[in-house]
């Protein structure tokens, strides 16, 4: 009986569609999450009867029966999630635009260039050849536009970062001194990029390649002593999850009829 599989395809996508569902959920927290969305297709169609105007040959209507349906790919919204004050100096925000910050790995040999893209403007001082280095929760570092590191001088004080990425510091004599301008670059399609964990992501043909944003061009405002948050949506996470059990149960009530419609033909017999 095709009902019997029609109905466990159904209850196999909305499996995903509660695995991504409960994925963003978990991520409710995250510093730069973008939330995802299950899409489906449906399955190949059985023809009984074609289509045709013809009154001897057919009926201008199809007798079509599907086969049920399968995920076929989880969109990510790239929508700008709410800024959080945190007054950490190396909290920096992506509050307008869709830019991203660039980081570096170059230790990763799992990576063609050891560069990773993220919105988690997380960062903390680390120290690298006897400098302080702003770098990832992870100690990746954090890139500037001519491809340098972001290092904070021996005996400087009141780091800063302006709304287009410029970074200073005070010396001990009151002189400010230029760190660099913080690297962001955007992609033609974000959709298209890959995530690997940890709030990154890598380009693919799809995304395209990284564009930098240049001082002329750049519509990215950063903001020190912020994070931009997850842009998960609980109340509509809780409405999908909803809608997601209430279509799972109802393809197993599905699967539950079509047996017992099986036990009843093989009770003809008796």
């Amino acid at each position: 009986m095709r009902a019997l599989w029609t109905a466990a395809s159904g209850m196999k996508a909305q499996q995903t569609n509660m695995d991504v569902i409960a994925h963003n959920i978990s991520n409710v927290n995250t510093t730069g999450y973008k939330a995802q969305k299950t899409e489906f297709k449906d399955l190949l169609y059985t023809y009984s009867s074609p289509v045709s105007n013809d009154v001897q040959l057919g009926q201008p209507v199809n007798l079509q029966i599907g086969h049920g349906v399968m995920p076929v790919a989880t969109s990510r919204k790239f929508i700008t999630g709410s800024a959080e004050r945190t007054e950490n100096p190396t909290d920096l925000a992506i509050v307008q635009g869709t830019g991203f910050f660039v980081v570096e790995n170059p230790n990763d040999a799992g990576n063609e260039n050891n560069r990773y893209y993220t919105r988690d403007g997380n960062f903390k001082f680390s120290v690298e050849d006897g400098q302080l280095t702003l770098v990832t929760s992870q100690g990746e570092k954090v890139l500037t536009t001519d491809d340098g590191y972001i290092q904070l001088p021996e005996n400087s004080k009141e780091f800063s970062v302006s709304q287009n990425g410029t970074v200073t510091a005070k010396s001990l004599e009151g002189e400010t001194l230029s760190l660099g301008q913080i690297k962001i670059v955007t992609f033609v399609n974000p959709e298209g990029l890959k995530a690997v964990g940890d709030n990154f992501f890598v380009p693919t043909d799809n995304s395209g390649q990284p564009v930098q944003e240049e001082d002329e061009t750049r519509e990215t405002k950063i903001y020190q002593g912020y994070l931009e948050m997850s842009n998960v949506q609980l109340v509509d996470e809780m409405v999908r999850m909803i809608t997601a059990q209430r279509a799972y149960e109802i393809n197993s009530k599905s699967v539950q009829t079509a047996d017992d419609m099986l036990n009843t033909v093989n009770q003809l017999k008796r």
